[in-house]
């Protein structure tokens, strides 16, 4: 294999072992869940005691996938409750990276629930070249995306919550806090840092303040975007938005009304940060994140 550690994600769900094994081990279930895999098809199985054989495929954007097979080779219950099942993987596909790979899942169950975990490992195909893409980039977004999933997983035993609106709820999450990192950092360097423009100055002078005060808060509104963008789990910088906006609207209309009324003014601006705002705050419960899975087994953690 490529690497002698492999790939190692666990992660506590609060749901039957029944309903993990089912969310798991259906290939319709798995694939809405995991973001390795678009499609999952199995094939028919001669009997219980042949492995069980499938199709996958995995979209990789601009109508092209990447396709391959595998074969879960074998399940089996512990008298503790236990569940293995672990399979193989293989592509031929000129696009996959991966050219083959083992691993397995595992189901421990706990008074919280279950202990679900995961370890794999695979060859590149390439030579030299796909071993470094695959050890810079490939396997460090592999693992990502396994662990992410899990958490997905995780929400749709434990509260029902789809997939589906999983995903929705995190593209709308991204779209908010990455447009209002932009819009800061924008109004940050353009018009505070490489401009000096006339409007901010003659703001600054009709509140009261020396106009030497603008880089400075050019230079803060940058840190505060990329405080946003750092902090992408802390939802509380969402009503801190607001209230700055808010703010920011009644010192603009009380020192300087005249700007109100202008074409491109500080009330629609502010008005979208904070429907952006509220939109980032509405959806950040309902995320799921690779972090609340643990990348080592227990006895190797900290």
């Amino acid at each position: 294999m490529t690497s002698t550690s492999g790939l190692y994600i666990e992660i506590d769900i609060p749901a039957d072992i029944d309903l993990v094994w089912h969310l798991t081990q259906d290939p319709a279930s798995h694939q809405r869940w995991d973001l390795r895999f678009s499609e999952i098809e199995y094939l028919p199985r001669p009997n219980s005691n042949e492995p069980q054989r499938f199709l996958y495929q995995t979209r990789i954007g601009f109508g092209l996938a990447v396709a391959g097979t595998g074969e879960s080779m074998g399940q089996r219950d512990s008298p503790e409750g236990d569940r293995t099942s672990s399979l193989g993987f293989a592509s031929d596909d000129w696009k996959s990276l991966i050219k083959t790979g083992s691993g397995y899942w595992r189901y421990l169950p706990n008074p919280r629930g279950v202990r679900f975990l995961t370890w794999y490992d695979y060859e590149v195909r390439f030579g030299s070249l796909g071993r470094w893409v695959d050890r810079m980039l490939f396997r460090p977004m592999m693992g990502w995306a396994t662990a992410w999933s899990f958490d997905r997983l995780r929400l749709w035993a434990e509260t029902g919550q789809t997939p589906e609106s999983t995903l929705r709820f995190s593209l709308i999450h991204g779209v908010a806090r990455i447009s209002l990192a932009a819009i800061w950092f924008w109004h940050g360097l353009v018009p505070k840092l490489l401009f000096h423009h006339i409007d901010e100055q003659a703001m600054l002078v009709q509140a009261g303040l020396s106009i030497r005060l603008l880089p400075w808060l050019g230079a803060l509104e940058i840190v505060f975007a990329l405080i946003i963008l750092c902090g992408w789990r802390w939802r509380y910088i969402f009503p801190a938005n607001i209230v700055i906006m808010a703010l920011a609207t009644l010192g603009v209309a009380h020192y300087s009304p005249e700007y109100i009324q202008a074409a491109f003014n500080p009330v629609t601006l502010n008005l979208s940060v904070i429907s952006l705002s509220i939109a980032g705050w509405l959806s950040s419960p309902m995320l799921a994140s690779a972090s609340r899975c643990r990348r080592k087994p227990a006895k190797e953690q900290p």
